[in-house]
């Protein structure tokens, strides 16, 4: 039986996007080889509709690990791979919810932390800026960076204003670095920290994950964790995708 071609606009009206999207993901080999008319115009098929659909779920910023795996799977699908494009599309998974572990991870350190838990040895005195950044290993930078940004208020030597970092501090710290290690913005932290300071303990995973309405959102990293589900739940989509894909043959 002979294939049933698909028009540009087909394409586009099926996967929800601009009929200038459909060309590009052509042009960048997310799709097969689109053969021509004699009057030159582009004969889509049910495969490239698919691989469409593939690549417009799959490619969903941010990207763990970064973008080039993601490609890879779509590079595969186009040249027929379906196999490899699923096997890359597992290790996609993985990778992803390794991230969402790390969150989650980070999530329970400021709990325990903000439980009471002591996560900093007794000093006999408190370090200075510099002591403190080299406990730590992070630069001084950043340990001033962090008080700007209102994450730290660290005491001052009364004789010669300088900073002096007991453990509570050097605790604080070490809670807000691992969170911004594992993808949690500034403005995030800040929020849960702020709470945190009003006396609440508990729901900070919620807080954390949740701007306020007053809060301008720039980054996917104020509510990181619905970020990492919402990504999770499209790789698996996708592998739903090229599973579709594999069982057609496309015969």
């Amino acid at each position: 039986m002979a294939p049933r071609y698909l028009r540009t606009s087909d394409i586009a009206r099926a996967t929800g996007v601009h009929p200038n999207t459909v060309r590009l993901y052509e042009e960048w080999g997310y799709l097969s080889p689109v053969p021509r008319s004699r009057s030159g115009y582009r004969l889509f098929t049910e495969i490239h509709q698919d691989q469409m659909r593939l690549a417009r779920t799959i490619l969903n910023w941010p990207y763990p690990g970064g973008k080039a795996l993601v490609l890879d799977i779509l590079h595969k699908s186009a040249v027929g791979d379906l196999g490899g494009a699923l096997e890359l599309a597992y290790t996609y998974l993985a990778r992803v919810r390794a991230e969402h572990a790390h969150a989650d991870a980070a999530i329970e350190f400021l709990e325990q932390w903000a439980g009471g838990q002591a996560v900093e040895t007794q000093q006999t005195a408190p370090l200075l800026i510099g002591e403190a950044a080299k406990r730590m290993g992070v630069s001084v930078d950043k340990l001033r960076n962090w008080e700007r940004n209102g994450l730290l208020s660290v005491p001052r030597d009364p004789g010669n204003g300088y900073r002096l970092y007991g453990i509570v501090e050097i605790g604080r710290a070490r809670v807000i670095r691992m969170l911004l290690q594992t993808g949690y913005s500034l403005m995030s932290i800040l929020r849960a920290l702020q709470e945190f300071d009003r006396g609440q303990t508990r729901d900070l995973r919620e807080i954390l994950d949740t701007p306020r309405s007053d809060e301008d959102i720039y980054t996917v990293a104020d509510h990181w964790l619905s970020t990492l589900a919402m990504l999770e739940q499209r790789v698996l989509d996708s592998i739903s995708q090229i599973k579709i894909m594999i069982d057609k043959h496309y015969e």
